[in-house]
Formats: structure tokens, sequence, C-alpha cells
């Protein structure tokens, strides 16, 4: 039921289907229950916000375990929370199982520079979990009674930007942040300005018209939004 959602702080997006916005960054983390499997797209900033979303999925779930991740891109505030799901089978952008490691001290400290504590932050640095399944096109998983299917659509917002679509009524696309709503698309060292228009092109083809697009930050949006936000980045940019 949408009640049992919202006692958690999770917006339901359709059967078995809900986002919940995360605390402190405004950072989407998306939740897809199959009859055999569960996905999280994405896993929060801290270890402690990792383990209150397990916490979470398994209220929701009956006490069901989170078997899949997806990683969005490889941004603090989406990945950092990751180690506390034991077991589960961690999926990102081709690239992303070689970049984190490389990068953890990186993700660490940008992680202190916007408020989390250094602390938890080197905890979560230092067990920072990489991808073992690489998407370099698409990826369908089988989650028992229903698929989804993961795109590496970058780069954009990041060299690593993946997607997940959810089929059903209504369907669903996680965007992670090469959409984002509540303020304008960040584009930090590791964004791709100039290939970032074309990677929503990417976006609006795999959801359509009608599906519901989730952002990386922000209110749930349309079609017609992300278009706008395609036309702004291009003018933005300088992109034909």
């Amino acid at each position: 039921m949408d009640v049992e959602w919202e006692e958690y702080g999770w917006e339901r997006l359709g059967e078995g289907v809900g986002r919940r916005r995360l605390p402190g960054w405004d950072a989407t983390v998306g939740l897809v229950i199959g009859r055999d499997a569960v996905l999280l797209y994405d896993t929060g900033a801290t270890l402690a916000q990792g383990a209150e979303l397990r916490t979470q999925v398994g209220a929701l779930t009956g006490c069901r375990r989170v078997t899949h991740i997806a990683l969005s891109h490889p941004h603090f505030d989406h990945v950092m929370g990751t180690a506390v799901f034991s077991g589960a089978e961690v999926f990102g952008a081709a690239g992303l199982d070689t970049l984190l490691p490389r990068e953890r001290e990186e993700l660490c400290t940008d992680a202190v520079r916007h408020g989390v504590d250094a602390r938890a932050a080197a905890e979560a640095a230092e067990i920072l979990v990489a991808p073992r399944h690489t998407v370099s096109g698409e990826w369908t998983l089988d989650l028992g009674g229903r698929q989804v299917l993961l795109a590496n659509i970058g780069p954009g917002h990041s060299g690593h930007d993946l997607a997940l679509f959810v089929p059903g009524a209504p369907e669903v696309v996680f965007c992670g942040d090469l959409v984002e709503e509540s303020g304008e698309p960040q584009a930090g060292p590791d964004a791709i300005p100039g290939r970032w228009p074309a990677a929503l092109d990417r976006l609006l083809s795999l959801g359509g018209p009608d599906a519901v697009y989730v952002p990386g930050h922000g209110a749930v949006v349309d079609a017609a939004f992300v278009r706008r936000q395609r036309e702004e980045l291009a003018r933005r940019f300088g992109v034909a």
C-alpha cells in the first residue's frame, strides 16, 4: 500500500517500484521488487544511510534482502553505502569497477567537503564496493515475474552513467544525475558536457514519451521536462 511506503519516507511509483529522496543532498534511491530478487538503485552517501535503507527495504519487502545493486554514477552521495548490502550483486557502467578503487580517496575528500563527517567518510571509503558486473550497452535482469533493463547511456554527467528502465504501468526510468529537478544539472570535473545532450536523447528513447522519469535529485518528471533540460544543456555547453 502507498501508506506503507510513505511511512518509511518512500514514494511508490508503481507496483513494486518506488524511490526515496535521501536527506542531506536530496539524492534519489530506487527500489524494484521482483518475485525472486530485490534491486536497489544507488546506496546513499554513508554506511549509516545504507544501513537505514537496508532496514527500510526489509520492512517494505517482508524481511527480504537486497540481491542486486545498480550504481548510477561514481559520486559519493550515490555509492558510499554499498558495503552494508552483503552478498548483493553490484552493477555499474563499464569502467566503474576500476575507477572506484582508484578514486576512493577523492570520493572521501569530496564527501567531507560536502558535509559528511570525516570519520564516516573514511570508513565508507575504506570498504567501498566496486561493481562486479559492468554494463557496456544494455543488460536485462530477471527479478522473477518482472524484468528490468540497465543501460549505459552516458557519458554526460560523468564518464560512467547508468540508467534503469522498469517496464510497467507506468514505465519508470531512473536517470541518475543525468537529470536533476531540484536545481541546475551539476557539471563537475568528470562531466563530459559535449556528450550530455546525446545521453538525454538516449534516455528519452529508452523511456519514451509516457514514462515517469526519476531524477538523481528532485521530484519525478515527465519526458517534456527531460527534453527541456536537454535543450538547456545544449545551449549551456554550445552543443548543436
